[in-house]
C-alpha cells in the first residue's frame, strides 16, 4: 500500500466533508472544494476523518496516494487558505491593481496584464513591490504565481525581475573588463 495513502486525513474543527461516489466534497469556513477520485479509490468518513483506500494496490498505488494528498489539500485550503507571496525588484518595476487584472510594469514598452481568475484574490502592498496571491485551491495559488513570476523571472546577473518571497537568486559575476 501507498505510505502517504494509508494515512487518515484528519479534519479540523468546522470543516465537514462528504463522499458521494467518486465525489469527495470539503466544506469549511472559507469556502467549498470538491474532488473527483480515479476509479478503484474509495474513500469514507469516520470518526473525523477521511480514509481512502484503493482495491489493487499493484495497479493503484501511485493514485491511492495523489487522492488521500489531494483531499488532504482540500481540507487545509477550506479550513485555513493558501497564500504566496512575490517580490518585485527593479528600477521603475512596480505592480498595480485595476479591477480584476493586475498591471505589471517590468520595464518593457507597455505593462504586462494578469487576468486573476475566479477564487484568487491577489493583493498589492509596498508601494507595488510586494504581491500576494490567496485562495482555497491550492493548483490555483501556485499557478496564478507562477504565471504572474514567468513574465520577468528573476535575473543573475543584476537580481532584478520577479521572485517569490525567500527565493535565492544565484548571481553571476558578468563580465570582466581586462
Amino acid at each position: 500500500m501507498s505510505r502517504i495513502g494509508k494515512e487518515p486525513v484528519s479534519l479540523p474543527a468546522g470543516v465537514t466533508a462528504t463522499v458521494d461516489g467518486q465525489k469527495v466534497t470539503v466544506k469549511g469556513k472559507l469556502g467549498e472544494l470538491a474532488y473527483v477520485m480515479h476509479d478503484g479509490i474509495t474513500a469514507k468518513v469516520e470518526d473525523g476523518k477521511i480514509v481512502v483506500s484503493c482495491a489493487d494496490d499493484k495497479l493503484l498505488g501511485n493514485f491511492h496516494g495523489l487522492a488521500r494528498a489531494l483531499i488532504h489539500n482540500n481540507v487545509v485550503g477550506v479550513s485555513e487558505g493558501y497564500k504566496k507571496q512575490l517580490t518585485i525588484e527593479g528600477t521603475g518595476f512596480k505592480a498595480t491593481l485595476q479591477g480584476k487584472t493586475l498591471a505589471l510594469s517590468l520595464g518593457f514598452a507597455s505593462p504586462k496584464l494578469f487576468a486573476i481568475p475566479e477564487g484568487i484574490t491577489v493583493t498589492v502592498e509596498n508601494d507595488g513591490l510586494q504581491v500576494t496571491v490567496t485562495g482555497i485551491d491550492k493548483d490555483k495559488v501556485g499557478e496564478s504565481a507562477a504565471r504572474i513570476r514567468a513574465f520577468y523571472p528573476a535575473e543573475p546577473y543584476k537580481g532584478k525581475g520577479v521572485k517569490y518571497l525567500g527565493e535565492h537568486i544565484r548571481r553571476k559575476q558578468g563580465k570582466k573588463v581586462a
